[in-house]
C-alpha cells in the first residue's frame, strides 16, 4: 500500500488554525488551561481526504482508518499488530487447514440497532466481491473457495456456510494460517442489511465510533458508540483533522488544538533537539520498507554478482540519517523488526565500493555497467534517487535518472520497462509473508508487486511452506530462511525500515503508536487533566 499525494487551497491553509479553534468541542482547551476537562480528542494525522467510508472501497491509509472507527470485522488488529477476536469471539481450524468455523458475538447492533447476524458476515463478503460492486480491494477474500470465480462475474458456490445466527464456516482453497489477518484488513468490514448508493457518506457499521459530520478536505467527526460490544470509548468526540500543510499542525499542536501530529521527517531534528518538544515524542517501528527494485531478468541484472555488487555500493547507514534524519534501521532482508521471521542476526552488506568493482569485474564487467533507475517525482524520491547515483558511480556504476509521476513509475515497473527502480512498501497485514510474498514470490512477478521479476523456486517453497504452516515458531523459520536466500540473491535491494513518530499531548493517556494503520481505534486512550 502507497499514500495518496493531496493538494489544497492557500486560503484554507491560511485560516486553519482559526477554524480548529470553532471545530473543537468547547471543552477542549488550549494546552496552558490545565483546568479544563477534555471531551474531544483532535487527530491531525492525515493530510488528504478518505477516498471513501465504504469498506469495500476503503484503497488509502486514511479510509482505513476511518473504517476502523466505524466498521468490525471478524477479527482485528491491536496497536501492536497483534491479531484478536471482533465480531468473532473466537474461532477453529479443521486439521487440515482449509476449514474455519467462526462462533460470532451474540449481542452485538450496528449503530441504527440492528441485531448483527451471521448472515450480515454472508452479505458483506458477497457484496465484496460482486463485480457491479467495483470493491478497490477484493483479493483479502480470494483464498476462500469460489472467491475468484464470483468476483470474476461467475456462477460459483462461495465456500461460506451460516448454519445459525451465531455461527459462519469458512472453507479455503488450501490452508493458509494467515487468513484471520486478512479478515482485519478494512475491505473485509461487517456492514448490515441494506446498504444504499450514500454508503459512503452515511456509513452505518458496529465500531465504536459513528460518524457524526464529514465535511470534506476538512474534517471527520466521531461520536463514540456508547453501546459498543467491547466498551465505549472514554472520550465523547473524536475529530480527525485534515491538515495538508506540516507547519499549520505543528502551530496547532503548540496552541494545543492538536492532540496527536505526525512528525515529517524534515522536521525531525527540531523536535529531538528541543527538550520542551521532545518530552511529546513517541515513535516506533512502521511496517514500511524502502527499497530499490532490480530488475533480474534485464542486461547485467541477470548476473547475481552484479546484483550484490550494488548492494555494496550503497552506504545505507549514511544515506539512512541524511535522507530520513535516522528515522529507521538499515534492512539486511525485507522482514521488519517488529514480526516474526525477522532475523536479527544477519548483517547488511558492508559498503565498499572495492567490493563491488571487484563483483562486477568477475561478472564480465570491468569497465562497469550503464543501468537506468526511475523514480516518482514526489519528494524524496528524487533526492533519494540522486544520491544513489552519486554512490554508484563510485563503484563504476552509470546511472541515468529517469523521473515520472507515481503511477506511470508504477506502471512501467509492473511492466518491466526498468532497470532499476526505488519505492517503498506499506504493509497491509502485519506479517512477514506481506512482504516476502507480493515482493519477491514468482507468482507476483509484475502487476503482483515483484517488480525485480525475481524468481527462485527455491524461495517459493519456502513461502509456499510459511503460509500452510500453522505453527508459528516454524512459520517464523521458513520466513527467515526465505528472506535469508532472498537478500543473499539480491533479489531486490532493501535500503531501510521506516519508523513512525508522533508528538502526543500531555493529556493524552494510553495512546501506542500503530504498527498498522487501522491498528489504533481510540478505544484504550483517555484524556486526563
Amino acid at each position: 500500500m502507497t499514500p495518496a499525494s493531496y493538494s489544497t487551497t492557500r486560503m484554507r491553509s491560511i485560516f486553519a488554525v482559526t477554524i480548529a479553534f470553532l471545530l473543537v468541542a468547547p471543552g477542549c482547551r488550549r494546552a496552558d488551561d490545565r483546568s479544563s476537562v477534555r471531551h474531544t480528542l483532535v487527530d491531525s494525522r492525515d493530510w488528504y481526504d478518505p477516498r471513501s467510508l465504504d469498506p469495500a472501497k476503503a484503497t488509502d491509509v486514511p479510509s482505513g482508518r476511518a473504517v476502523g472507527y466505524l466498521f468490525d470485522g471478524l477479527t482485528r488488529f491491536t496497536p501492536a499488530g497483534e491479531v484478536e477476536p471482533a465480531l468473532a469471539r473466537s474461532w477453529d481450524v479443521s486439521p487440515d487447514g482449509l476449514r474455519y468455523t467462526f462462533h460470532l458475538r451474540d449481542s452485538v447492533t450496528f449503530h441504527d440497532g440492528t441485531l448483527f447476524r451471521a448472515k450480515h458476515v454472508s452479505q458483506s463478503f458477497q457484496r465484496l466481491l460482486r463485480p457491479e460492486t467495483q470493491a478497490g480491494t477484493v483479493w483479502p477474500l480470494f483464498p476462500i473457495v469460489g472467491a475468484r470465480a464470483t468476483a470474476a462475474g461467475k456462477d460459483a458456490p462461495l465456500g461460506l456456510e451460516t448454519p445459525d445466527d451465531t455461527t459462519v464456516v469458512i472453507t479455503l482453497t488450501e490452508p493458509l494460517a494467515i487468513f484471520p489477518k486478512l479478515l482485519a484488513m478494512p475491505a473485509a468490514a461487517i456492514l448490515p442489511d441494506h446498504v444504499g448508493v450514500d454508503f459512503s457518506e452515511k456509513p452505518i457499521g458496529t465500531g465504536p465510533w459513528k460518524l457524526v459530520q464529514w465535511k470534506h478536505d476538512d474534517y471527520l467527526k466521531f461520536a463514540r458508540n456508547t453501546a459498543y460490544y467491547g466498551g465505549a470509548p472514554a472520550f465523547d468526540t473524536l475529530l480527525a483533522r485534515i491538515i495538508p500543510e506540516p507547519s499549520t499542525a505543528v502551530a496547532e499542536f503548540e496552541a494545543g488544538t492538536v492532540d496527536v501530529l505526525y512528525i515529517p521527517e524534515e522536521q525531525t531534528r527540531s523536535w529531538e533537539n528541543t527538550d520542551e518538544r521532545r518530552a511529546n515524542l513517541v515513535s516506533a517501528p512502521a511496517l514500511r520498507l524502502w527499497y530499490m527494485g532490480v530488475n533480474t531478468t534485464r542486461g547485467p541484472l541477470k548476473d547475481v554478482r552484479v546484483r550484490q555488487a550494488l548492494a555494496h555500493a550503497i552506504d545505507a547507514p549514511t544515506l539512512l540519517a541524511q535522507l530520513l534524519a535516522g528515522r529507521g534501521t538499515v534492512a539486511a532482508g525485507v522482514v521488519p523488526p517488529s514480526l516474526d521471521g525477522f532475523d536479527a542476526a544477519r548483517k547488511p552488506f558492508p559498503y565498499d565500493t572495492l567490493a563491488a568493482r571487484r563483483l562486477l569485474a568477475e561478472a564480465g564487467y570491468p569497465n562497469g555497467v550503464d543501468l537506468e533507475l526511475w523514480s516518482s517525482q514526489t519528494s524524496p524520491w528524487p533526492r533519494l534517487a540522486q544520491t544513489l547515483q552519486a554512490y554508484l558511480a563510485a563503484a563504476n556504476i552509470r546511472l541515468k535518472l529517469v523521473q515520472r509521476d507515481a503511477s506511470a513509475m508504477r506502471a512501467a515497473a509492473r511492466a518491466g520497462q526498468t532497470d532499476l527502480v526505488v519505492k517503498d512498501w506499506y504493509a497491509d497485514y502485519p506479517d512477514a509473508e506481506n512482504f516476502l510474498y507480493p515482493l519477491l514470490h514468482t507468482a507476483n512477478k509484475g502487476a503482483g508487486g515483484n517488480v525485480s521479476f525475481f524468481s527462485n523456486p527455491a524461495f517459493d517453497r519456502l513461502v509456499d511452506d510459511a503460509r500452510r504452516e500453522a505453527d508459528g515458531q516454524r512459520r517464523a523459520t521458513l520466513y527467515r530462511s526465505a528472506d535469508s536466500l532472498a537478500y543473499q540473491q539480491v533479489g531486490l535491494v532493501p535500503l531501510f525500515f521506516y519508523n513512525e513518530m508522533y508528538a502526543v499531548q500531555p493529556w493524552v493517556k494510553g495512546f501506542e503508536v500503530p504498527v498498522i494503520f487501522n491498528g489504533q481505534r481510540w478505544t484504550k486512550v483517555s484524556l486526563g487533566q
